[in-house]
This record gives structure tokens, C-alpha cells and sequence, in this order.
């Protein structure tokens, strides 16, 4: 079976980076250093505040928002406007489909959520408690694992971006950032118990231990994963019908 296969992940970067969706891709790190860097010029270099912008902002707005863009858009197109007929006419395994599309949604998502979340944390922090390291690694593992569950929606919904934006701005955004009970099924502090792991000591805080936070990251990416690939059978046999 083909793993990857490199005439779907052109076709796939293609519509990601279509007009209306690098608008927004390239929109939202902008916002993220352009606010960092106004901060590290209204209130110098400061650690607790980085750490609250990267992970308060950053980490639950930025990247989930990415991640539903880049994840919805990598086959949820295809599927409204019906050329997903012209790619499942192919001789190609359903598996190796999927998990192209995800390589290539995951290193979009990587590339304008987490290496701009780095370079934030770079402007508001330096070097100093490698804290830009520490959210920038997080902001990776979120990244493979928002482009796993969104591009799962974008299969199995035709809302796909209106669930991932109720899930990015209300769950990860508001419950999963305030709410005690709600923080443990959140990708953000899943992914901030990398930051604190790699943080210096006391710096980052998170609701899950590394282990578990792995545990949970590696779940939901396989699963999200897995059921897109039967979702994606379905609409084979659907069509050949």
C-alpha cells in the first residue's frame, strides 16, 4: 500500500493554498507577531506575559483556527463540489488518500500555526525559560492533531467549518482554557504538557501529565485518522452504486 502519494498532495497543497484560504493562513500568524510584537514594545521582555500570550492566544485560537482551515480545507472541498468522484475513480488505496492528505495538512498547519508561534515566542521572550521552544513544540504536536480531527469533519460533515470553529473558539478557546473539569479533554493542554516539560521548571502549567497527554494526542490523531479512512470507503461504495 502507498503511503503517499505525491500527485494528491499537489492537488491537495493546491486547494489549500487557493486565494481565499492563504488569505487567512497567512492573515492569522501575521496577527499573532504583529500582536507579539506590540507587546514586547509596550511591555519589554517578560516571561509570565509570553507565556500567557502564547498560551492564551496562540495556542487556543491560533492553531485550532489554522487547524480548521487547513484541515476542512484538504478534502472537505472536493467532497461539496463532487470532484472527489474524479480522485476515489483512481487506483488508490483509500488509506494511503487519507494519510497523504494528512502529512500535507499537518505541515501546513505546522508550518502557519507553530513556526509563528516560535518566532512569537522569540519576540516576546527571547531565549530566556525556553519558553519559545517549549510552545512551539506544542504548537506542533496540536498541529498533527487538529489536522487529523478536521480533516475527519471534513469528510463526515458539510459543516465541517462551522463544527470546527464552535469547537476551536468555544472548547479549546473558552472551556478548555477556564473551566477545571472541561481541561483535560482539551488538544490545548494536552499539548501545554509538552511546553511544560520542556519549559524551565514552574514556568508552563498544564491540566495533564506527559505521559497521559501523549497518550490522549496519539489516540485522537490515530482514531480521527482511522474513521476518515472508513468514511472515505463509504463514499466509494456509495458511488459505485
Amino acid at each position: 500500500m502507498q503511503i503517499y502519494n505525491t500527485t494528491v498532495a499537489r492537488l491537495t497543497y493546491r486547494g489549500l493554498l487557493g486565494r481565499r484560504r492563504a488569505l487567512l493562513l497567512f492573515g492569522l500568524p501575521g496577527l499573532l507577531l504583529v500582536v507579539a510584537g506590540a507587546v514586547r514594545l509596550l511591555a519589554g521582555r517578560d516571561e509570565a506575559t509570553a507565556v500567557g500570550m502564547l498560551g492564551g492566544f496562540a495556542l487556543a485560537t491560533v492553531v485550532p483556527l489554522v487547524g480548521v482551515i487547513v484541515g476542512t480545507g484538504a478534502t472537505g472541498p472536493e467532497i461539496d463540489d463532487g470532484s472527489i468522484v474524479y480522485l476515489l475513480a483512481k487506483p488508490l488505496s483509500r488509506p494511503g488518500i487519507v494519510l497523504t492528505k494528512l502529512a500535507v495538512a499537518a505541515g501546513t498547519t505546522i508550518a502557519f500555526a507553530a513556526v509563528p508561534t516560535y518566532l512569537a515566542g522569540l519576540l516576546l521572550a527571547g531565549n530566556g525559560g525556553r519558553i519559545a521552544v517549549a510552545f512551539g513544540a506544542a504548537a506542533a504536536v496540536a498541529s498533527v492533531a487538529y489536522a487529523a480531527l478536521f480533516l475527519f469533519l471534513g469528510i463526515v460533515t458539510r459543516h465541517a467549518v462551522v463544527v470546527g470553529l464552535v469547537y476551536a473558539l468555544v472548547w479549546e478557546g473558552v472551556v478548555g482554557s477556564f473551566i477545571p473539569g472541561a481541561k483535560a479533554l482539551s488538544v490545548q493542554q494536552w499539548a501545554l504538557a509538552l511546553a511544560q516539560e520542556t519549559a524551565a521548571a514552574g514556568t508552563v502549567t498544564s491540566e495533564v501529565g506527559l505521559p497521559l497527554a501523549s497518550a490522549l494526542l496519539a489516540v485522537l490523531t490515530a482514531t480521527a485518522t482511522w474513521f476518515a479512512v472508513q468514511r472515505l470507503r463509504s463514499l466509494t461504495l456509495a458511488g459505485e452504486a
